[in-house]
């Protein structure tokens, strides 16, 4: 089974005239680690959000691990992502008022799948907080007192929670120093190889290719050229 499998997808955002992603076909195999690069508005975000059920393409069809999103209703598709796929959002997209661990642990109050296959999820969270060198201190102070640097890291911690069969990561390491961006890559590989999940890693820092198995320009897949308002 694929992770993911997009067949003639064509896609617009409602104020533009014409399409942003025109992709006659994409593949990524269950459990390969792809590096996708491309420039700003070039649609990397919007790909994801359609790989994700958060968009919904104009034509064509995207399967995620075998399941076509277009079969599924808006809850239906919000339940599927919670269950599956671990994102690690460009903006983030941590609730401020909850502490760094609360927000670690929301998978497994929105995915009763992701909660069984871990047993003791504050263990869990507070195992993943570390390893991304977030030190306990830090654990239960509210997200928007954290530095943009320490919410990528919880953000990620996050997505790494419940061991879903998809990661996927839009440009996680912008914030991070060279030493923390090296031990960011080398967890979610570490990670995302221990359960065979299937890593999709987007940005636009193409020194971090060599990491992933495949190396994937946009421009490759995409045959349109115009920008996407994402």
């Amino acid at each position: 089974m694929n992770a993911f499998t997009l067949t003639d997808l064509n896609f617009r955002w409602p104020r533009q005239l014409t399409p942003c992603l025109i992709i006659p076909s994409f593949i990524v195999a269950a459990g390969e680690r792809v590096f996708l690069h491309g420039p700003s508005g070039s649609g990397k975000s919007t790909l994801l959000a359609l790989l994700g059920g958060i968009a919904q393409p104009q034509t064509g069809k995207v399967e995620v691990l075998g399941q076509d999103l277009n079969d599924l209703s808006g809850h239906s598709r919000d339940r599927f992502r919670a269950d599956h796929i671990g994102f690690i959002f460009q903006q983030f997209n941590l609730l401020p008022w909850l502490s760094a661990l609360d927000n670690v642990l929301l998978p497994c109050v929105f995915s009763m799948r992701r909660k069984r296959y871990i047993g003791n999820a504050h263990k869990e969270a507070t195992r993943l907080l570390a390893h991304l060198d977030l030190t306990a201190d830090l654990w239960r102070k509210p997200a928007a007192e954290l530095s943009v640097g320490q919410q990528q890291r919880v953000a990620a911690a996050r997505a790494l929670m419940g061991k879903p069969e998809i990661i996927i990561a839009d440009e996680p390491t912008s914030a991070l120093d060279a030493k923390r961006q090296q031990i960011f890559i080398d967890l979610l590989l570490t990670e995302s190889a221990a359960v065979g999940a299937t890593l999709l890693f987007v940005s636009h820092d193409e020194r971090l290719a060599a990491h992933f198995d495949r190396r994937i320009a946009l421009d490759e897949i995409n045959q349109v050229s115009s920008e996407c308002n994402e």
